[in-house]
């Protein structure tokens, strides 16, 4: 993974900072770093995250270098930067997970869990970092109910400080820890009650058609076959060829050994109650802008950070699928907030979830106002007569018949309407189709008449049905059926 460096910018005309950073989420970076540290409007500072060489969690945060070289390249009239060595990286960059826990399984003489207890001291560092105090308690509380149906948890965790490296979301980030305290202390009680703790784990799973599941620390699960789940892991593991492989390995002095967890994730983190009411200042949302050029090709402006996840390929297959557009006229842009407005980064498995999301809906909008401008073009007029005299022209078979007037101040007025064209004007003897296609997508149907056509159509339509394009354009002009029936 390349270490982490920073270059700072200013232009003195604009009074505009610009900092390049190796960071998984520019647009944070310039929320805290503006808004908290250097107090510069977020319309005068830019952040560039530019292809950025691995991540995992550790360039999710603000570091103090990018501040320094922001502020020293406006001190000094010249950019700066500043660039980690390996061996700095290791006393500098936010690590991942310290933590003392005890934990205490209650179980009945069947193996059903009862009830579960931990107790965890989480490091902190010398100081905070940026998302510290949020990784050992509600990206890791929440999840110790793991596959199974225990009725009562508690979790308490207190953070400290110490004389080490900051400590924050890296590989994982709290679900890891949960994980392995939970399935360790199964793996010990199966072995101390004499159950194989495969067994044990399927005596507590939450079953197939529990679903949705409430758990005891806040959290809902949507779906799950866990029992499906164990049977496939077993077959291929071929968990029972283990002993044959086992007696191998110790014939020729080698130990083999066979472990099985399982876990749940918590992943593709997005705007929710849950987020809410865990005390999450952010709204976790994510941004996307799709613009489909006058040359056909297509530009994705989205929120996401790309740090080796591939979203140039990823994003643009779903943008090319959905458009009918070739994948290599999709551009993907990203990383840079002067081109993107608004976005959340990248961690915890949520681009495609969450980014890709806001692009998918972004496409439905084009989509949607795709039709509305191909619709005149490709599918006939359903425009209705505004008037319904009595002596609209109708159209039966091939012949066109033209009601008696009714006389004047009898029914429907002595004030004689213009004729209307009906709108199924293939029926009219002599019309071309083609023409009649054109007339009714037009809108001639209705008193707008002709005057809705232009350029050569207009020209081309006119000389069909032998009137002057000059009194097309003049009048508000509905041709009569007798003319059309030319």
């Amino acid at each position: 993974m390349e270490p982490r460096s920073a270059i700072g910018e200013y232009d003195a005309s604009r009074g505009e900072h610009t900092l390049y950073t190796t960071s998984q989420n520019p647009h944070v970076i310039r929320l805290l770093m503006g808004a908290f540290v250097l107090s510069i409007p977020e319309h005068k500072l830019r952040v560039v995250a530019p292809d950025v060489g691995g991540g995992f969690g550790s360039k999710i945060y603000h570091y103090a270098e990018e501040a320094f070289v922001t502020w020293a390249a406006r001190e000094v009239g010249r950019p700066v930067k500043w660039t980690a060595d390996r061996s700095e990286s290791f006393i500098s960059d936010a690590q991942g997970r310290d933590h003392v826990t005890k934990v205490e399984l209650g179980l009945d003489a069947d193996g059903k869990f009862l009830a579960l207890r931990c107790e965890t001291l989480a490091n902190m560092g010398a100081y905070l970092s940026t998302f510290a105090p949020c990784v050992p308690t509600w990206l890791h509380g929440i999840l110790l109910a793991g596959n199974y149906t225990t009725p009562l948890i508690f979790t308490n965790v207190k953070a400290v400080f110490t004389n080490t490296v900051a400590v924050d979301a890296y590989r994982g980030a709290g679900r890891p820890e949960a994980t392995y305290q939970l399935e360790r202390t199964i793996d010990k009680a199966a072995r101390e009650m004499g159950i194989d703790p495969v067994e044990i784990m399927r005596r507590n799973f939450i079953a197939a058609d529990a679903f949705p599941y409430a758990t005891p620390v806040a959290v809902e699960y949507d779906t799950g076959n866990y029992q499906a789940t164990m049977d496939k892991a077993l077959e291929m593991a071929d968990v029972d060829g283990f002993a044959a492989r086992k007696a191998d390995s110790a014939m020729r002095g080698k130990l083999r050994g066979l472990g099985i967890a399982h876990y749940i994730e918590a992943c593709g983190i997005a705007p929710s109650s849950l987020v809410g009411a865990l005390g999450a200042r952010a709204g976790l949302y994510e941004a996307a802008t799709v613009r489909v050029n006058p040359t056909g090709n297509v530009s994705v402006f989205t929120g996401s950070h790309s740090h080796g996840q591939g979203h140039e390929t990823t994003f643009a297959q779903v943008v090319a699928e959905m458009l009918g557009c070739d994948e290599a006229a999709v551009d993907i842009v990203h990383g840079d907030t002067a081109r993107v407005p608004f976005g959340m980064g990248t961690y915890g498995s949520r681009s495609l979830a969450v980014g890709g999301s806001a692009i998918v809906k972004s496409i439905g909008k084009i989509i949607a106002k795709a039709k509305k401008i191909a619709a005149p073009k490709t599918t006939a007029g359903t425009a209705k007569p505004k008037a319904k005299a009595a002596d609209e022209l109708t159209a039966k078979g091939s012949a066109v018949k033209k009601p008696a007037r009714t006389p004047k101040g009898g029914a429907g007025g002595g004030r004689k309407k213009k004729p209307v064209v009906p709108d199924d004007l293939t029926t009219i003897k002599g019309i071309d189709p083609k023409v009649a296609e054109r007339l009714v997508a037009a809108g001639i149907a209705t008193y707008s008449g002709l005057s809705a056509l232009k350029g050569d159509e207009l020209e081309a339509v006119a000389e069909e049905i032998s009137v002057p394009v000059s009194r097309i354009r003049r009048e508000r002009w509905v041709p009569s059926a007798k003319r059309l029936a030319r």
